[in-house]
């Protein structure tokens, strides 16, 4: 038998009805199912697997049914994996999650059938060094944010690239994203748009104080650092906007490129563009 895991957003009532009938799916096509808390919530599980662990269990394909942030989170809890990735949109069109409800059955057809694509994601190390050494890591989808929380202020940052000093200014945060993450945060900042296969990250100023300074577009081999000089009342290393971790004083922030990347399970190619006509309004 063949496993799949299944993550799900939670707060979506369409689900209780939506889970049962795909697992029933997987089950006449050979696959037994795994489900995560949230999607145990929906059909009465008693045998839920958390998101971190559900990798040790080995399945061949990940379903995603939710949104974004829903495929973010797992992302980062199969990044160490080559399982792909099914994610499947269950409200307004996302950026990531590209396959709507209606496609859903045909694409896991194709996937039975072997027909289905693979599209590879670039993931980004972020590791915090605190008094010299190193204090946490992740392995990001999105990207990297450092600002400031309830408190309207600015703060100093400094921006360095292969240990080559950048730019020093102030603003009320900075971006550093992959390509994917260029149509997040990025991309609401003013960032580019990069296309997801470009090797390259991307540095993006939080409303600098400094009309000349611009987002950068850098290597994908690159090492970004970033540090704060004096760090004001709550600030925050943010990951993919799901994990934040406070910065004190002295801490720095490198970024390069992930030894992981995600793959997507997608049924037809060049699904960015339609997503960026349809949120953008491109025609």
């Amino acid at each position: 038998m063949h496993l799949a895991a299944i993550i799900s957003k939670p707060q979506k009532p369409e689900l209780r009805t939506i889970l049962p009938d795909l697992i029933a799916w997987l089950a006449r096509r050979g696959y037994n199912s795994i489900v995560d808390p949230d999607s145990a919530h929906y059909i009465d599980a008693s045998d839920p697997i958390d998101r971190e662990e559900m990798p040790e269990q080995n399945p061949d394909l990940v379903i995603v049914l939710g949104g974004d942030g829903t495929l973010l989170s797992a992302a980062r809890a199969f990044a160490k994996t080559t399982v792909p990735i099914l994610s499947v949109n269950l409200g307004s069109l996302g950026f990531l999650t590209e396959i709507p409800l209606a496609e859903l059955y045909t694409t896991l057809e194709a996937w039975c059938e072997n027909c289905a694509g693979i599209e590879l994601r670039s993931m980004m190390r972020i590791e915090l060094f605190r008094n010299g050494q190193l204090y946490q890591k992740w392995d990001a989808l999105n990207d990297a944010v450092v600002a400031k929380g309830a408190i309207a202020r600015m703060a100093n940052f400094i921006v360095a690239l292969d240990n080559q000093f950048v730019a020093s200014f102030r603003a009320d945060g900075v971006i550093v994203s992959t390509p994917t993450g260029s149509t997040a945060y990025n991309l609401a900042a003013a960032g580019p748009i990069v296309m997801p296969s470009v090797d390259a990250m991307m540095v993006t100023p939080i409303c600098p104080h400094l009309l000349t300074i611009r987002p950068i577009v850098v290597p994908g081999e690159s090492t970004i650092s970033v540090h704060l000089e004096g760090v004001p009342s709550q600030t925050f290393l943010t990951v993919d906007g799901q994990e934040a971790v406070e910065i004190h004083r002295g801490d720095s922030i490198s970024c390069c490129k992930s030894e992981y990347s995600v793959r997507l399970l997608r049924l037809r190619p060049n699904g960015l563009f339609n997503v960026l006509r349809s949120k953008l309004k491109w025609g």
